[in-house]
């Protein structure tokens, strides 16, 4: 089976470009025998196309397209989330169009069916991994980044996107609550995040410099009152740091009982239990981007059995 594989939002810093960028090395790596990923934002090379976002969803595909949703939320909290007009909603029509929709947790998947309309039997949940070079690393390390990012001794830490506000993740409201320890925010920002009071911005860091960023921190806060899948939390676990998370359903799903849960009005209380975190935190789940990688070689050959039968 030849797979065309929409591999622009691999370079994204955020979520979706960890997404990409992992599941396409996944991909090649567990392929069988006849299978083949080619990148291309066109089907015309393949005989699936697979969209890892909804913004590359083709609304006319010539074959049998994949799309990942990674969450529904402009759709759920449009006051907030000004998304509107025809090309929005050709987007969503896109989506509903596909032979196949893979989700990360069972809770999008339910919200997919109600906000989009898509029959439950043609949605697949696929959970997120770490990367494999996110793993706990050694003092030197840490030290190291330490320094060259200018981190205090005992910090902190969130992980995510800084280029546009965004009311779900709560980094505004958790940068004005008290703290006994200083927060530091990872994640490629904008002029607005250098506004926000008394944290450290990193900027951008690659991988092996994120990994020991996490290694060094007392716990990663994560506030976030609506998530698809929450990808920094499992990252944070996987190099043995704590996790206190707001409790939402997602999460739950995601984490188990891995996680400290606080109540999502008590950004105060969820900076505390981090601060009061000690390690060694629970391990990952154990799922890895080859299991997600498998499974959606299975999602390719149900898409491209339907067209056949079709």
């Amino acid at each position: 089976m030849r797979v065309t594989f929409d591999s622009r939002p691999a370079q994204d810093p955020r979520g979706i470009g960890r997404y990409a960028s992992s599941l396409l090395g996944a991909l090649r790596e567990t392929a069988g025998v006849g299978d083949e990923v080619v990148e291309g934002s066109r089907p015309r090379r393949g005989e699936v196309f697979h969209s890892p976002w909804i913004d590359g969803a083709l609304l006319r595909p010539q074959g049998p397209q994949v799309v990942t949703l990674h969450d529904v939320v402009p759709l759920k909290r449009r006051s907030e989330y000004l998304r509107t007009g025809v090309r929005f909603r050709l987007r969503y029509l896109a989506v509903e169009r596909s032979a196949r929709v893979i989700v990360p947790t069972a809770i999008v998947a339910a919200e997919v069916a109600e906000h989009v309309g898509i029959d439950a039997e043609r949605i697949v949940v696929i959970h997120e991994a770490p990367a494999s070079a996110l793993y706990e690393r050694g003092a030197d390390e840490i030290a190291a980044a330490r320094t060259r990012y200018k981190l205090p001794a005992e910090y902190l830490l969130w992980v995510g996107g800084l280029q546009t506000p965004d009311p779900r993740k709560r980094v505004a409201a958790l940068a004005r609550a008290p703290s006994e320890l200083p927060l530091v925010l990872v994640g490629a920002t904008k002029p607005w995040a250098h506004e926000l009071p008394g944290v450290t911005l990193t900027g951008f860091v690659p991988d092996d410099q994120l990994a020991a960023i996490y290694s060094g921190a007392r716990a990663l806060v994560f506030p976030s009152d609506d998530e698809g899948f929450g990808l920094p939390t499992v990252e944070a676990l996987a190099c043995g740091t704590p996790v206190v998370a707001t409790d939402i359903p997602v999460l739950r799903e995601v984490l188990g009982e891995r996680a400290t849960f606080v109540d999502g009005g008590d950004l105060e209380g969820l900076l505390a239990a981090g601060a009061a975190a000690t390690r060694p935190a629970p391990a990952p789940p154990a799922w890895t981007w080859a299991d997600a990688a498998r499974a959606t070689w299975q999602v390719y050959a149900q898409a491209l059995s339907r067209a056949r039968r079709r």
